[in-house]
C-alpha cells in the first residue's frame, strides 16, 4: 500500500496549475483532500472530477493572506477527517518587474502571499501535527529562491525566505514534522499571468516556451510524501532540461 493512502492533505492555491496538478495526483493514490483557493467555481469543478475517478477531496474558499481564513481551513480539515498529516503551502505570485518601476502594491502583495501565506499555513497546522507527534510540510520556493534575477528582486526575495522558512522548520522539528523544500524552475502555469511590466512579462514568456508540465513537480510532491516516516526529503530543485538558468 503507498505510503499516500489515507494521508490527510491541504493543498493551498489548489484551483489552478501545481496546486491543481498535485490534487489529482495524490488523489489518485488515496490521499483525502482538503483544497484551498480563492476561485470557488475551479474549486468545485476539482472536486467533483476527483469524486468521478473514486478520490476524496473537499474545499473551503481560502485567502492565505487572511489568517484567520487560513486557520479556518485547518480546524475544518480536523472536522472533516480527523487529522491533518500534510500541508501543502503551493499558493503564490510571480508580479516581476524591475525595482525602479516602484510597484510597491506588488512588492506587498508578494510578501503578504509567498511570505505570510505561507507562515499562516504553518501557524494553522503545527499545534495539530505537534499532538499527532508526525506531520509533513511541503513549501513551494522556486529557483529563484536560489539565484537572483534583474526585475526579480522581491520575488526572488520572496522565495528565498521561503527556503529559509523551510530549513528552520526542519531544524525544529524535534523528530516529529518532515520538512520538504521544492523549487521549480520553469513550469507551465497561470504564474506568468500576474506579471503587469511589459519587458519583464516578454522575457519571462519566452523562457516559459521550454516550460515542463505542471505534474512535474506534482510527481516531486507524491515522491517526497511517499517516502516512509523516517526518511525527510528537505530540498528538490525541479527544471526543464533546457533551462540554463
Amino acid at each position: 500500500m503507498s505510503e499516500i493512502q489515507n494521508k490527510v492533505v491541504i493543498i493551498t492555491g489548489a484551483s489552478s496549475g501545481l496546486g491543481e496538478a498535485t490534487a489529482k495526483r495524490l488523489a489518485a493514490s488515496g490521499a483525502k483532500l482538503m483544497l484551498a483557493a480563492r476561485r470557488e467555481d475551479r474549486l468545485k469543478e476539482l472536486v467533483d472530477a476527483i469524486a468521478r475517478s473514486g478520490g476524496t477531496a473537499t474545499y473551503r474558499v481560502t485567502d492565505v493572506t487572511d489568517r484567520a481564513q487560513v486557520e479556518t481551513l485547518a480546524k475544518e480539515t480536523l472536522s472533516t477527517y480527523s487529522r491533518i498529516d500534510v500541508l501543502i503551502n503551493n499558493a503564490g505570485l510571480m508580479p516581476l518587474s524591475p525595482l525602479d518601476q516602484i510597484k510597491v502594491e506588488e512588492w506587498d502583495q508578494m510578501i503578504d502571499v509567498n511570505i505570510k501565506g505561507v507562515l499562516y499555513g504553518i501557524a494553522a497546522v503545527l499545534p495539530t501535527m505537534r499532538q499527532q507527534k508526525s506531520g509533513h510540510i511541503i513549501n513551494l520556493s522556486s529557483v529563484a529562491g536560489h539565484k537572483v534575477f534583474p526585475g526579480s528582486a522581491v520575488y526572488c526575495a520572496t522565495k528565498f525566505a521561503v527556503r529559509a522558512i523551510s530549513e528552520g522548520l526542519r531544524l525544529e522539528s524535534n523528530g516529529e514534522i518532515r520538512s520538504t523544500n521544492i523549487s521549480p524552475g520553469a513550469v507551465a502555469t497561470e504564474l506568468t499571468t500576474t506579471i503587469s511590466d511589459e519587458d519583464t512579462a516578454a522575457n519571462i514568456n519566452a523562457l516559459y516556451e521550454i516550460a515542463i508540465d505542471a505534474d512535474a513537480i506534482a510527481r516531486a510532491i507524491a515522491y517526497a510524501i511517499e517516502q516512509p516516516a523516517d526518511v525527510d526529503v528537505n530540498e528538490m530543485i525541479i527544471r526543464p532540461t533546457k533551462q540554463e538558468l
